[in-house]
């Protein structure tokens, strides 16, 4: 009855238009469109991701999200397009999401290093909440569950309708072949977000309501810095050993986290530790802004690659959550212009790590 009442309370936080906020991936650069639009075509290539976080799985108020994206740069246009897919569960299957987005970047060579890729993304969106065998805390008292029907507006069918709506989201991506530092708005016309049936609105007229979804700003970028390679022997040459020290920084709402950490990479693998929280800032006056640390490991053969990251919850949720599980995949096809003899000037590949 415990498990039952906090997966109530836990439905009842998410459902509550201004607190609701877009679900998050630990390994943000290997889910690279979801992060920013303008990462659309950086593989030069045609590429296929997927991506799969479960979030707190020993509890049944817990988080299951996928994506799954394709992207490719057209050479002659100096643009990129996207494709991706993105469903969210939250609680045993209660509240449950599905968007469809298309995006478009475009890539301006500033310089022989420097290079600026613009982002657009357009998502349409299908929310659901199954309100079936939830219990509401009018219906609790120091007794326990009293088995009387709830006043609650959520606890009547008749007043809960799925949301469809439309929004829109920007991204600029600036990088060189040792740094980068990008910037994403994601719901850019604000949708409005409610389960409660409160009039006929058009998906795509922004917030008529007031019940909101927050705009989510994003800020990301990194430094990649090559080390002497401890093997020099011929074998081992050409291999690639490099520390990348990076963050990313969003707020949504009322909300904003910070994930600060590096990634050391040595030839095919990558390893990695991420810290989540912002400790100078404090919920309350008792409790630290700690959330999790993040343990990383890829690895990388030819056109496929591979990671897998767990988090340490480290709030005040403790240990007994689970932490998170999360594992990408990804496969990059050779590129359509691979017969051309002509090199091209303004092709530079990123420095964000790759695993």
């Amino acid at each position: 009855m415990k498990k039952l009442y906090l997966v109530s309370l836990l439905l009842f936080l998410v459902c509550w238009n201004s607190m609701a906020q877009d679900a998050q991936f630990s390994q943000f650069y290997a889910a690279p469109m979801y992060q920013n639009p303008a990462f659309a075509g950086s593989a030069y290539a045609p590429r296929l991701i997927a991506n799969y976080r479960n979030q707190w799985p020993s509890i049944n108020a817990n988080f299951v999200t996928s994506a799954f994206s394709v992207d490719h740069y057209i050479e002659k246009l100096n643009s990129g397009l996207g494709v991706m897919v993105v469903n969210d569960s939250q609680g045993p299957g209660r509240l449950k999401s599905t968007e469809i987005s298309g995006i478009y970047s475009y890539q301006i060579q500033l310089s022989e290093e420097n290079f600026l890729r613009l982002g657009a993304q357009g998502t349409y969106s299908n929310k659901s909440l199954d309100y079936l065998g939830l219990t509401f805390g009018d219906q609790y008292t120091n007794r326990g569950f009293t088995g009387i029907s709830s006043s609650d507006p959520f606890a009547n069918k008749n007043n809960i309708s799925p949301i469809t709506f439309v929004d829109y989201s920007g991204g600029a991506l600036f990088y060189s072949s040792k740094t980068w530092l990008g910037v994403t708005l994601h719901h850019i016309n604000r949708p409005t977000y409610t389960f409660l049936n409160t009039g006929t609105a058009s998906p795509i007229a922004g917030c008529p309501t007031g019940d909101c979804l927050p705009r989510k700003l994003s800020v990301s970028g990194g430094l990649k810095i090559p080390l002497e390679n401890p093997y020099s022997n011929a074998a081992n040459v050409n291999k690639e050993f490099s520390v990348s020290p990076a963050f990313l920084y969003k707020r949504q709402g009322k909300f904003d986290q910070l994930d600060v950490g590096f990634y050391a990479s040595y030839s095919s693998l990558t390893a990695g530790l991420w810290y989540r929280g912002i400790p100078i800032k404090k919920k309350n006056i008792t409790r630290t802004n700690h959330d999790a640390f993040v343990f990383l490991i890829g690895y990388r053969q030819d056109s496929f690659s591979i990671g897998y990251s767990y988090d340490i919850t480290i709030s005040s949720l403790g240990f007994a959550t689970g932490g998170s599980h999360e594992i990408s995949v990804a496969y990059q096809f050779e590129p359509f212009e691979r017969g051309s003899q002509r090199k091209s000037r303004n092709k530079k590949e990123l420095s964000c790590p790759k695993y």
